[in-house]
């Protein structure tokens, strides 16, 4: 390799490192006030509730071992896997875990994603906390009962909040009307 060759090489790689981490410093705060809930309050509201007391055992005897892998170890189902994606009938979307009620059919959208979408949850339904596992950082939201995983929220839903509750469908039940 020719040293000017070299000297391209390191550029470019210091330069897609440098634009790397200014992407992943911009995307900290990426997810609006709008789309965060109180943890405080609804950890508090819950903390000497049941579902916290349960073991690791307890909740694999619980759970379908997928529904295990999304709601305690933060997995995340295959897309377009979900037949609630599909669910169209009235009513409301309960956390698989521990049955809190955290989604009404009125807020569900098809986002063409392949998992059950929602524009808005159940007040005291959700906590948030930021989820670092890839470049940049996503607002992870669970149940706020259980603390199950459910999935991530988004700002590219429709009004009237522009957030996108992107959920794993076997982190839920679906009741009727």
């Amino acid at each position: 390799m020719t040293r000017m060759t070299q000297m391209i090489s390191r550029r470019s790689l210091l330069l897609s490192g440098a634009a790397t981490l200014g992407l992943a410093a911009c995307s900290i705060n990426s997810t609006s006030d709008a789309a965060k809930t109180d943890n405080a309050d609804n950890a508090d509201k819950f903390a000497g509730s049941e579902w916290r007391q349960l073991s690791e055992e307890d909740w694999r005897a619980r759970l379908s071992e997928a529904a295990f892998g999304v709601l305690r170890e933060e997995r995340t189902e295959r897309a377009f896997t979900s037949p609630l994606n599909k669910e169209a009938r009235t009513g409301t979307y309960h956390c698989a875990g521990c049955d809190l009620a955290l989604f009404s059919s009125d807020t569900k959208f098809d986002s063409g994603t392949g998992w059950p979408s929602f524009y808005d949850v159940l007040p005291g339904a959700l906590g948030t906390k930021p989820d670092r596992k890839l470049i940049y950082v996503r607002t992870e939201y669970h149940c706020a009962r259980c603390l199950g995983h459910q999935g991530h929220v988004f700002e590219d839903g429709p009004a009237p909040t522009g957030l996108r509750y992107c959920n794993n469908g076997v982190a839920l039940t679906f009741r009727p009307a």
